[in-house]
């Protein structure tokens, strides 16, 4: 049967402006959604998503709202063609759905997982990328009655940061259409709607932008405007005869590149202006490497407005700031708040409050502004930047070879220049993604020289290193300098093609005193000495000396995942405590996240973020960081599925040994690949990494019936129960911390347990070698960090529970 049979059917081609039925190729990489608001019998909201060469469509009563606690009736009608995206006009009042209907929003959809599988089954989860629609979304189809032939779903929105409060706010902000900006009364007259304005003064040319100096602290007094500082790229917009222009901050024409802000752009009703701003994926405060990937990809772009160099004829650069700021709100007072151009807000307080609370909310940092200042191109310190986290660029000069096989390069060597100068910076060795790896390694490889590129002697550090011509610039996230002037913790962010390599300085906080005292990462620690374990005579000191070592290694499994901190402040013979929760007083670099609890109320959660994150938090007399499946960003989608061996206290390691290789065997026959970790405690953790589309409910239900299955195949030597009386000889395959909420020991953590053991990811090749799973304790960690990460390593090819895998473990049951 023809999928648009039913379309047809309904519909009069000779009468009804509506498209033809065709059915198209079914390739796009991109599929359609499109929300039509359809005022036929009564007014509704028709949703659509691209798939097999049709639109899926449903009429949702009330319309769409981003409050994740409204459940929308979406009624599931026929499919649609694909060229019905387009639509925008009235329909016949005697025809099938008579009425006026406007193309409400329109953009693509991103399936989370199989979507025929979910249409199927009755879930739908997917994200949106649209103009007024976005973030992650769910269809759910209700039960329905016995006979009843309507198949009713629920449209919700799921909890991220796209959400909001207020049920219909969305549909009360956007009243027109998202391409021809008509009202439905104008499209039910047949009226154009209104048009872009003409922009009638001549296009202001590129002039060279305005730069902050980066200083520790903000300002103080009065007189300063504090704004956020964006993770993005800095451009100017140019407006006038002839449309509209994005250049870089070194004069290059990006337009093309971020096109799909032209048209937002060339609605502003303004004759000329030359614009200040910058422009970042999604609308939040932006992420750099999420830029990238939105640039390459085609993903939403936000341009945020903070400067007004020239408005209708008039040059303002040497107006004061505060002026400027008149002329920008002036120039943008038509924009909707949440769309593609916004006016960058500024902030309440002075810059000490301004920045904290901009670090609060996980900012990147805080630019203030002499609001009695002229714009003036170049570096000034009438602009100063203040950052919650160190990010600097450096001039890439060579790499060091990797041992891992598709792994192009193990690190990259940095420098900067510095009074005529190329003075060496250190490395950067993680925050690669794969097409970074792929996109620098290109980079590398055209570029190649023999000799360093530096002025004066190297250290040790750089040998057998290769070298490559000093052009390219990248920005690193970095703990501190060095007192040797190096960067420590260095993490990748992106490379910088708007920057100039000659003009790559590090500042004078690369030739700071660093200083002596108890001092660990840039972070006081107080009472190094106080011995924390006993036997072994650890003290807080060397803790932190632990995990300032470990940090980049720890932060790769436990960053941007909300954790729970085991602390002993006395030491492990003291009274410890688990804290999951913000006090009140903790440290800035201590972020928090809100999360809904299960009573409805919502607490703040701590999460890691850089090492100033973990030692801050060793500085409260942490020694056990325990952190959640999922990353804060997508935090109902696990990224990981942990099992956790637990051995009676009769049984020997061996017996883990056998039990984790056992795991490892039936996971892989089902398709799932997994690693392993000691847990510095008794036993093993077998580690799936998954790809971020399953439940939670999921991925414990699949937990659950996976380790049952295995007890039922094996009794003698498994237990799923947790029951103590049930694991007398046996292994307790503990499934449930694989449930939203709970925590598992993060790799690389200390334990709270005599001999200072650490949790540490291990090859199946080595585990088979060991003895115990406390093996590894705190003084093993420096020559144990020269090694792979086979955790890690798994983690970059993550798998998913598709329906194969769900039928292999079917098939498995059966055999038992």
């Amino acid at each position: 049967m023809n999928p648009l049979d039913a379309y047809r059917g309904k519909r009069d081609f000779s009468v009804t402006p509506e498209p033809v039925a065709e059915i198209v190729d079914a390739g796009a990489n991109r599929p359609l959604f499109v929300v039509q608001k359809h005022d036929a019998q009564r007014l509704h909201y028709d949703f659509r998503l691209e798939w097999g060469g049709v639109l899926w469509s449903w009429a949702v009563t009330k319309g769409p709202s981003t409050d994740p606690r409204e459940k929308r009736l979406a009624v599931r009608t026929e499919d649609h063609p694909v060229a019905y995206g387009d639509f925008e006009g009235t329909i016949p009042e005697a025809e099938y759905g008579g009425g006026t209907v406007m193309l409400w929003d329109q953009g693509h959809w991103e399936p989370l997982h199989d979507p025929e599988t979910g249409l199927a089954e009755g879930k739908l989860h997917f994200r949106l990328h649209g103009a007024r629609m976005d973030g992650g979304w769910a269809l759910v189809r209700m039960r329905g009655r016995k006979g009843e032939a309507r198949e009713n779903w629920l449209l919700v929105k799921e909890k991220d940061d796209r959400a909001g409060r207020s049920a219909d706010a969305l549909l009360n902000r956007h009243r027109r259409s998202v391409t021809t900006g008509r009202t439905m009364r104008e499209i039910a007259a047949g009226t154009e709607g209104p048009r872009p304005p003409a922009h009638g003064g001549a296009r202001p040319r590129f002039r060279k932008v305005q730069l902050a100096t980066l200083e520790e602290a903000p300002p103080e007094g009065t007189g300063w405007q504090h704004e956020a500082k964006f993770d993005g790229y800095r451009m100017l917009l140019a407006i006038g005869k002839g449309g509209v222009r994005f250049h870089s901050r070194n004069g290059k024409d990006w337009t093309d590149r971020v096109a799909a802000l032209t048209g937002p752009a060339d609605a502003l009703a303004v004759d000329a202006a030359l614009i200040d701003g910058e422009v970042i994926a999604g609308g939040g405060g932006g992420d750099f490497s999420a830029l990238q990937a939105a640039l390459r990809d085609g993903g939403a772009l936000t341009f945020y407005a903070f400067d007004c160099l020239h408005l209708d004829g008039e040059d303002m650069t040497a107006r004061p700031l505060s002026d400027r700021r008149e002329a920008l709100e002036r120039a943008l007072s038509g924009v909707p708040p949440r769309g593609a151009i916004r006016l960058s807000p500024v902030l309440a307080g002075d810059g000490a409050d301004a920045l904290a609370a901009v670090c609060a909310a996980g900012g990147e940092g805080l630019v203030s502004k002499r609001a009695d200042a002229p714009y003036r191109g170049g570096r000034s310190r009438a602009w100063i930047k203040s950052k919650c986290v160190r990010r600097a660029e450096f001039v890439v000069a060579g790499w060091s070879d990797s041992d891992r096989p598709g792994r192009p390069f193990a690190s990259l060597l940095v420098g900067s220049h510095e009074n005529g100068t190329f003075v060496y910076r250190g490395r950067v060795g993680s925050g690669f993604s794969q097409d970074d790896l792929e996109a620098l390694s290109a980079v590398l490889a055209s570029s190649e020289r023999k000799g360093a590129p530096f002025d004066g002697p190297l250290p040790a550090e750089t040998r057998g290193a290769r070298w490559v011509t000093p052009q390219h610039v990248i920005e690193v996230a970095y703990a501190e300098f060095t007192a040797e002037g190096r960067i420590r913790h260095g993490v990748f962010k992106g490379l910088r093609e708007d920057k100039e390599a000659a003009d790559v300085s590090a500042g004078r906080e690369a030739h700071q005193d660093k200083g002596g005292g108890d001092t660990v990462g840039g972070i006081a620690i107080s009472h190094p000495d106080r011995v924390v374990y006993p036997t072994a005579n650890v003290t807080k000191g060397a803790v932190a000396r632990h995990y300032d070592r470990v940090a980049e290694a720890l932060l790769r499994h436990a960053a941007q995942r909300p954790v729970s901190l085991l602390r002993c402040p006395g030491g492990i013979g003291d009274d410890c405590f688990f804290q999951k929760h913000a006090g009140k007083g903790f440290p800035a670099a201590l972020r928090t996240v809100p999360i809904e609890e299960k009573d409805g109320g919502t607490e703040d959660y701590m999460y890691l973020s850089g090492p100033d994150s973990v030692l801050a938090a060793v500085q409260m007399g942490t020694l056990e960081f325990h952190v959640w499946g999922a990353r804060r960003d997508r935090l109902d989608r696990p990224d990981r599925m942990v099992f956790d061996l637990d051995p009676d206290e009769g049984l020997g390691f061996d017996a883990v040994r056998d039990a984790a290789r056992d795991l490892r065997d039936h996971l892989a026959r089902i398709g799932l690949p997994c690693g392993a970790m000691v847990t510095g405690g008794k036993g093993v953790h077998v580690v799936v990494p998954l790809k971020r589309q399953a439940t939670w409910d999921t991925v414990k239900g699949f937990a659950k019936t996976f380790a049952h299955i295995l007890a039922e195949r094996a009794p003698e030597r498994y237990t799923a129960t947790m029951s103590k009386q049930k694991r007398r000889g046996r292994i307790f395959v503990d499934w449930l911390r694989n449930e939203r909420g709970a925590t598992a020991i993060a790799p690389y953590a200390l334990r709270a347990r005599e001999g200072a053991p650490v949790a540490v990811p291990v090859t199946w090749d080595e585990l088979s070698r060991l003895d115990r799973a406390n093996g590894f304790t705190i003084g093993d960690m420096a020559d144990r960090l020269g090694r792979d990460d086979p955790l890690a390593e798994a983690a970059e090819r993550p798998t998913a529970i598709t329906r194969a895998v769900v039928d292999a473990l079917e098939d498995w049951a059966k055999d038992a």
